[in-house]
């Protein structure tokens, strides 16, 4: 009896830690969603504490395109740390907010409680960091 049971916790173990391995290590996107749905994108610059808002179609299709191409896999908690570059907030065209998260990095993006890690760098940070000068 007590052996089934042992067994039984073990096999549970095991599928709970692949469960986890999977979980963690699993790509996802940041967005999927058209340009001609968002109205406006907010961002926020974490290192001067200015907020730029962008309209113009061109800039969103160009952001939300190249979002839309990033693919990202969990680093580490983000709880606990503080600051960032850019925080960004989507807006769809009924005004509803689509998406928040946070970029650090050409590589790196924080959706609470997780940082992500883009390892192809093809997050556009330098096109943002120009927009919001």
């Amino acid at each position: 009896m007590k052996s089934k049971k042992l067994i039984t916790i073990l096999f549970l173990a095991i599928v709970i830690s692949i469960g986890g391995f999977i979980w963690w290590n699993f790509s996802s996107s940041i967005i999927n969603i058209s340009p001609s749905h968002i109205s406006k994108i907010e961002i926020f610059n974490g290192n001067t504490g200015k907020t730029t808002v962008i309209t113009d179609e061109t800039d969103i299709e160009y952001i939300i395109e190249n979002l839309n191409a990033v693919s990202i896999k969990k680093d580490k908690i983000s709880l606990g740390y503080m600051g960032y570059s850019f925080r960004i907030t989507i807006y769809k065209t009924n005004g509803n907010v689509y998406k928040k998260f946070t970029i650090n990095s050409s590589n790196t993006i924080r959706k609470d409680p997780f940082f992500y890690r883009d390892s192809s760098d093809s997050i556009d940070y330098n096109y943002i960091q120009q927009l919001v000068k």
